[in-house]
């Protein structure tokens, strides 16, 4: 309780707000003033009056909150927290990649660096890449769609478009495998299987619905089921279960465990805080291009 007054002192002291991704420690969701995913978590930062913003994710969600709050400090508080998905995949490797296919729209995943939105035409969610390719991208010939082979193929499913991807994955993910849900399944006959879109195609395919962080939220709250499988990084387990108290929540399996996602600890949002440290800074050069590839996806809609 000690640790959390303090980070509360020093939060209205450096008028910061912290961020919370569904995937962090249930004690650093409960410090913070918002939890969701990283594009939401973004867009509530920028429309609040905080000068300082501590985004307790990966690198890529908090060089995102600083593309859409340029004037803000965005503080990272462990610097190595990375996501191998958008580590997968490089500016250099993009452009040659667009070099081969000159007349594509080129579309990516918001789990990207900044350098790689850059190159972009349109950003997207795997709340929105459905929409953002059956309408936006309907009279394209060719769509690049990077990094991720997974939710590229699910949208292809959705959208019945075939695409120029990427060979990048989520490892966390892609841990889930098919006999995981079999198994869950019959531990649990009757529960509804929901799973993320970055999950591999035969896993999605069992699930009764594959849908964003953010939907698995709104989708328990308004299914009349009971006991629901969680197919995706249990650290969402803890918000399910304080919006959905008269529901259960399993596991799809106890090795989805993101490591990236587990290194912010409560004394590092503190050190975080108290030192202003990690700042997260992004070339304008860069930063106004990438910018350009989330605000065309903004004008859609989330």
């Amino acid at each position: 309780m000690e640790l959390v007054e303090k980070i509360k002192r020093l939060k209205k002291d450096r008028k910061a707000v912290i961020l919370a991704h569904n995937y962090q420690l249930p004690e650093v969701q409960d410090i913070a003033d918002f939890v969701g995913d990283s594009l939401g978590l973004s867009i509530q930062a920028a429309q609040t009056d905080a000068a300082v913003i501590v985004f307790c994710g990966v690198h890529f969600m908090a060089e995102t909150a600083k593309l859409l709050s340029p004037d803000k400090t965005v503080l990272l508080p462990d610097k190595k927290a990375g996501c191998p998905m958008a580590d997968m995949i490089t500016a250099e490797q993009l452009r040659a990649l667009k070099a081969e296919h000159p007349g594509a729209k080129v579309l990516c995943y918001v789990n990207t660096s900044a350098e790689v939105k850059a190159e972009c035409d349109l950003c997207c969610t795997s709340a929105n890449a459905v929409r953002m390719v059956g309408e936006i991208l309907k009279d394209a010939e060719e769509i690049i769609f990077v990094p991720d082979r997974y939710l590229a193929a699910f949208v292809a499913g959705q959208t019945g478009r075939t695409f120029i991807t990427w060979p990048g994955f989520c490892p966390t993910h892609a841990r889930i495998l098919p006999e995981h849900v079999e198994a869950a399944r019959a531990l649990h006959p009757g529960a509804v299987v929901m799973v993320h879109p970055e999950c591999r195609p035969e896993v999605t395919a069992l699930a009764d619905i594959a849908i964003s962080t953010g939907g698995m939220i709104r989708y328990a709250k308004e299914t009349k089921a009971r006991e629901i499988i969680v197919g995706t990084e249990p650290g969402i387990i803890h918000r399910l279960k304080k919006e959905n108290q008269d529901k259960v929540f399993h596991p799809v399996s106890a090795f989805v465990i993101c490591p990236n996602m587990k290194r912010t600890s409560l004394e590092k949002i503190l050190w975080s805080l108290e030192d202003m440290e990690h700042a997260i800074e992004v070339p304008e050069e860069i930063a106004g291009r990438a910018r350009l590839s989330i605000e065309a996806m903004l004008k859609v809609g989330r």
